[in-house]
């Protein structure tokens, strides 16, 4: 988050049309919605507060609130918890036909990712896991469970279990330092990567979900498992990425 507190923007100098048919509210969220598109307002800056806006603008709190929620539905402001509203990150397009790091795609957009490790361990691999790793049940995989952000922003909870024979010693590695995990793959343990197999789910997120991901009750999610495989069409990971619905979206390009 830039940190930028945009009660220096001269909010008497984007006035309001008393006499228009158009209600206040959307009048606000035209204002806002139209300079964060032409970037006069950037990821990170803080919007003042509804009593702030309703002061400046000579409107109600209510009528605030409802400019503020649309801005928010819509993808432009994201709610912060001790800080209010700022300016979000676009949505993300998830290429669902590419294979592309969280940290990559963030940067692509331009903006700034981290992560929040969660767990670091090893683990017996569940029944499920050690189909899709081709495996036995309970042989050791290394779980690496991390929330990942933009721009300070929580977008997703990522859980990846990697086959410990093939990463001997990658629970040694330290993941709070945003290391990129196929950077490690690929330079620490020389795999070269083929390709990956992905499912994606639409679907209510669970309580825990929601309260890792700062949603409300109810929120949507988009949910993600992949098996990736390495040239010799071996299984080398199993990872399920849950993000935030009002965040993501998946696109892909079909060839006629």
């Amino acid at each position: 988050m830039s940190g930028r507190f945009l009660m220096t923007i001269k909010w008497e100098d984007i006035p309001l049309d008393r006499k228009s048919y158009i209600p206040l509210y959307a009048q606000i969220h035209e204002r806002v919605s139209s300079r964060i598109k032409a970037g006069v307002f950037s990821v990170g800056d803080l919007l003042p507060s509804e009593n702030e806006l309703a002061s400046f603008y000579d409107v109600s709190r209510m009528t605030c609130r409802q400019a503020l929620q649309l801005l928010t539905t819509q993808g432009y402001l994201t709610r912060v918890r001790g800080a209010g509203s700022i300016v979000a990150l676009p949505k993300v397009d998830k290429d669902i036909a590419h294979l592309q790091g969280f940290s990559a795609e963030i940067r692509a957009m331009g903006g700034q990712p981290s992560s929040q490790v969660l767990n670091h361990d090893v683990i017996a691999a569940s029944q499920h896991v050690a189909s899709c790793l081709n495996i036995q049940a309970g042989d050791p995989v290394f779980r690496l469970v991390r929330l990942r952000f933009a721009d300070n922003v929580v977008l997703a909870l990522e859980e990846t279990n990697l086959p410990l024979k093939r990463f001997i010693g990658i629970e040694k590695k330290d993941f709070s330092r945003n290391q990129s995990l196929y950077q490690v793959m690929t330079e620490t343990f020389g795999i070269r990567l083929l390709c990956a197999e992905e499912t994606i789910e639409a679907r209510i997120a669970l309580r825990k979900e929601s309260r890792a991901l700062d949603l409300k009750p109810g929120g949507a999610v988009l949910v993600m498992e992949r098996i990736l495989f390495d040239v010799e069409d071996k299984p080398i990971e199993w990872a399920r990425s849950v993000y935030r619905g009002d965040r993501y979206r998946a696109k892909i390009q079909i060839s006629l």
